[in-house]
């Protein structure tokens, strides 16, 4: 985090993010918001919103704290946040997620020994599912 902000990454124009995946490494700390048109790995952690037009896999190590939008989505470490997704979503036996879960009605699998602490909403095909926009970043000087 520079100059108080958060920032964003994006991926660079040009680039087709449908099959990339990134991977958020052990150790490693993002604070601000994720977006990519591909997958998301996390093994370390996110401090924001992750959003990924394939899939989020979190594993047994990996955090995020913030929302998760995505069509695809494999759950085996912490989530503090909202977990949208559009197709199927998958906790697994090592997962915790403090927060709503909104899913397709049947396409959640959720393993025995995981915990979630929160609201399910399992959505029909005619209900949106979408994360409230991002909040607009003032950068007007302060007085």
């Amino acid at each position: 985090m520079l100059g108080g902000k958060k920032s964003e990454a994006v991926l660079p124009r040009g680039v087709s993010g449908e099959a990339s995946i990134s991977i958020i490494g052990p150790g490693m700390n993002i604070i601000g918001n994720l977006s990519t048109d591909g997958t998301v790995r996390v093994e370390g952690r996110i401090e924001g919103t992750v959003r990924a037009g394939k899939a989020v896999l979190i594993g047994k190590g990996g955090e995020v704290v913030g929302d998760i939008l995505t069509q695809d989505a494999v759950i085996g470490g912490r989530v503090h946040g909202t977990i949208l997704a559009e197709s199927r979503l998958e906790i697994q036996s090592t997962s915790v997620i403090d927060g709503q879960i909104r899913v397709r009605t049947g396409h959640l699998v959720v393993e025995e020994g995981a915990v979630h602490n929160g609201q399910t909403q399992m959505l029909d095909g005619s209900e949106a599912l979408a994360l409230p926009a991002p909040p607009r970043v003032d950068n007007s000087p302060q007085s």
